[in-house]
């Protein structure tokens, strides 16, 4: 949709009666110019303006007395603050320059001037429009070798049907003629002279000499002279397979005034041919080694250095073709279409098309070439600049764009194509006062101009840079004049009293450390620093320095003292006020255990460390660390529009409920808050996302003293009762016992009474056991053998 809207605003804006055209440029690629302009390498007014685009060197005089040179460079809006007159600022404007008033039918504008400063780039709209009906110049350039026998004699009848069929897209057409077969040189052709004459003696056939050009008939209107010339022409023929093609288009293409091509009309140049060309380097085989010097060389109409020099270059051939805005037909019978189809890319404004048996389809093939031809819009641009370069967008007629589409398809008669070209300069070096980029579209006579006005020099230079009377240019500019030191008081000799630079008598000029300069000190650079003051007295390089940078790179040394930049602060401005590197995930300020200092935590609670005080494995697990957050939350009476205060002193992840469990888990961990009045309150902490989610139970609980006392004598009796039972109760299950095994409490006490029976290692129980029920115990007793 913008550029459907580009074009047709530019459609509108063309129809303008205008006579020069002043366009503001756009600034694409400057950079960020504050510290680049006020660099403290700038040591004059021009390289002040190689820093770019947006820099300006104010020449007044009176202005920052005392401080460094390179003062005196920086934006232009910063040297008005400075007290700089707007009059005495050098800053030439980045602009384009558009001269409508050349006539154009094609190509609009057709001369543009550009104001380039080193780093910019600018932009401007070229419109080129197709027309429905162009005057058509078409030459014929064919291979009269031996095998083009059956092509040659179709197109003895073709000419008069070709013409009359280009009137429909032409209203003036014109034919030329020209043929062409190899360099006469052997290995090319037979030498023997029987064969130079008749190249087809072998065959009863009487052939031309072979020949590298001849130009047979200029472009003429006269279809009946082209028919009467085409029928005249012979065969020829040579040795080798390939052909002298290259040789002869290149002759056609600088040969301007032989062939009489017109500059309003669309050049064609049909070349019919049913073998490859030769190439630059196959000259060598006849010992050719002369590179072709790029000139026309017809003698009597024949090409007269093709024994001499080598078949040109395809980079030659294309250069002269664009040049001359030619377009190339390439009509190939036989099997060497594809080797012409490889041949496409590397020639503009080229197509290529195959030729069916005996030329038959010579006529359509010329006219859909053309067709195709006419439907395709390419801008060509040519710059032998260094330091400047041009990058082209294509606005197609249906909208569609593309950055760096030199080219546009399907064109239709009437509609226009816009081309937005972006021009840039990246240096002054190699430029000199002028520049030039020529914008060529393919086949079209009309070229615009591109002048580029490189704008780095200055008019006036500052005191430094001339004596005093005289500026940079031997005639002072109007706008120089007061660069002269003419408002203060002189000496006999012309020049100023040294006094009014000394501090007093007995003081070197400038305290040695600068220039006397119209009445006042023009202070030294240094590579320490800035030397400033009336008497260049003061430095800028006293202060203390961190890692090595003045003021920590982040302030001013003004009188021995840093005056720290925003968001800095300390001694040597080494401290930053930003806590942004002391915040958590959850957005706490050093987990809320400490603060921050200078970009960095320092950690208040001794249990804590790491480097935003996170790490605290007993503060994690104890109640305690969330007392400060539950007490906030108290002050402000459980509001939820006043949660956002406590958010500095707990995790924003606070909520009041009604109800809280008394069980633990995993999950949770049940706290309490003590409050005046032997009150408490109860809370939950509960894991989640990484952090913890606290509860906070809306309700105090509270203990009176009264009450200690009963719960306790409650507790007490509760004990005893409860002891006094159990012991009964175990005297019970005892007596039951006993009772069930059939014995009184008068045998279980006698029993328990008597000595326990053992047997000794002397005796020895023996137990029969027998089918019915019963037992027989025997107990022998062994005496020891010493009692027998």
């Amino acid at each position: 949709m913008i550029a459907c809207y580009l074009y047709k605003y530019y459609q509108s804006l063309m129809k303008m009666v205008y006579t020069v055209c002043m366009l503001t440029a756009t600034l694409e690629t400057c950079e960020s110019a504050s510290d680049r302009c006020t660099s403290s390498s700038v040591s004059s007014c021009n390289d002040c303006l190689y820093r770019g685009p947006e820099c300006g060197w104010c020449f007044q005089e009176d202005f920052l007395v005392g401080t460094a040179l390179h003062e005196r460079c920086d934006l232009v809006s910063n040297l008005i603050k400075k007290g700089c007159i707007s009059h005495f600022i050098e800053s030439p404007l980045v602009k384009v320059v558009v001269n409508a008033t050349s006539a154009s039918s094609q190509v609009t504008p057709r001369d543009v001037s550009l104001h380039l400063r080193p780093g910019c780039e600018v932009n401007f709209i070229l419109e080129v429009h197709q027309l429905e009906r162009y005057p058509v110049d078409m030459y014929y350039l064919v291979d009269v070798s031996a095998s083009m026998q059956d092509n040659l004699d179709k197109l003895k009848s073709v000419g008069f049907s070709l013409s009359q069929k280009m009137q429909e897209f032409s209203s003036d057409f014109r034919l030329g003629f020209g043929s062409f077969v190899d360099k006469p040189v052997s290995p090319y052709i037979n030498v023997h002279p029987p064969k130079i004459m008749n190249p087809c003696s072998d065959y009863d056939i009487q052939c031309r000499p072979a020949h590298g050009f001849i130009h047979v008939l200029s472009l003429t209107e006269n279809i009946t002279e082209f028919t009467r010339v085409v029928q005249q022409q012979h065969i020829s023929g040579n040795m080798d397979t390939p052909e002298g093609g290259f040789d002869a288009m290149f002759q056609t293409a600088v040969c301007q005034s032989h062939i009489s091509w017109r500059k309003e009309a669309k050049h064609l140049l049909l070349v019919m041919t049913d073998q490859p060309s030769h190439l630059a380097l196959d000259s060598k085989l006849a010992g050719i080694v002369v590179p072709h010097d790029g000139n026309c060389h017809l003698v009597n109409n024949t090409y007269s250095e093709t024994a001499n020099m080598e078949h040109p270059t395809i980079g030659q051939l294309a250069e002269k073709l664009l040049e001359n805005s030619i377009y190339s037909i390439f009509a190939i019978e036989g099997q060497q279409y594809t080797w012409y189809e490889d041949l496409i890319p590397l020639l503009p404004g080229a197509v290529v098309g195959k030729l069916e048996s005996k030329a038959s389809n010579l006529k359509e093939l010329v006219v859909d070439a053309y067709k195709k031809l006419l439907s395709e819009v390419e801008l060509q641009v040519e710059s032998l600049t260094k330091g400047v370069f041009v990058n082209v967008t294509a606005i197609c007629p249906d909208g569609s764009t593309s950055p760096g589409l030199k080219k546009c398809g399907n064109v239709k008669p009437n509609e226009k194509v816009l081309f937005n070209i972006k021009v840039g300069m990246q240096e002054c070096h190699g430029l000199g006062d002028e520049a030039y980029i020529f914008l060529k579209p393919f086949g079209f006579n009309e070229t615009t101009k591109v002048r580029i006005q490189s704008q780095c020099s200055c008019r006036c230079g500052s005191p430094a840079e001339h004596t005093p009377g005289k500026c940079l240019d031997e005639v002072t500019p109007p706008d120089c004049e007061n660069c002269r030191c003419n408002h203060m008081e002189k000496t006999k000799d012309g020049q100023l009293p040294l006094r009014n630079c000394q501090a007093d008598q007995m003081q070197p000029t400038c305290s040695g450390r600068g220039l006397c300069l119209c009445g006042k000190c023009l202070c030294d650079q240094s590579s320490l620093g800035r030397i400033y003051g009336e008497y260049c007295e003061m430095d800028g390089f006293s202060c203390p320095y961190y890692q090595g940078l003045l003021c920590g790179g982040h302030g001013q040394c003004i009188s021995g003292k840093c005056e720290c930049s925003s968001g800095w602060e300390g001694e040597n401005c080494n401290c930053s006020v930003s806590t942004e590197t002391c915040l958590t995930p959850d957005s706490r300020i050093c987990s809320g255990r400490g603060k921050c200092v200078c970009g960095k935590c320092q950690c208040e609670d001794l249990r804590s460390s790491g480097q935003l005080c996170e790490l605290c494995p007993t503060c994690e697990s104890s109640c305690e660390t969330y007392w400060k957050c539950v007490q906030c939350h108290l002050f402000n009476d459980f509001s939820e529009t006043k949660t956002t205060q406590c958010n500095r002193t707990c995790s924003p992840m606070v909520h009041y409920v009604n109800q809280i469990f008394d069980s633990e888990s995993e999950n949770f961990k049940n706290c309490l808050y003590p409050t005046k009045e032997k009150c408490h309150h109860k809370f939950q902490m509960v894991p989640i996302f990484g952090g913890k989610q606290i509860r906070i139970f809306r309700y105090p609980e509270c203990i009176t003293e009264q009450s200690y006392f009963p719960t306790f004598i409650l507790f007490f009796i509760l004990t005893v009762v409860i002891g006094v039972m159990a012991i009964g109760i175990l005297k019970c299950i005892v007596m039951r016992e006993n009772h069930v095994k059939g014995e009184s409490p008068l045998d279980v006490y006698s029993l328990s009474t008597k000595k326990d029976y053992f047997p000794t290692a002397n005796e020895k129980t023996i137990t029969y056991r027998r089918d019915r029920p019963g037992e027989m115990h025997i107990h022998i007793h062994k005496m020891p053998l010493h009692d027998i």
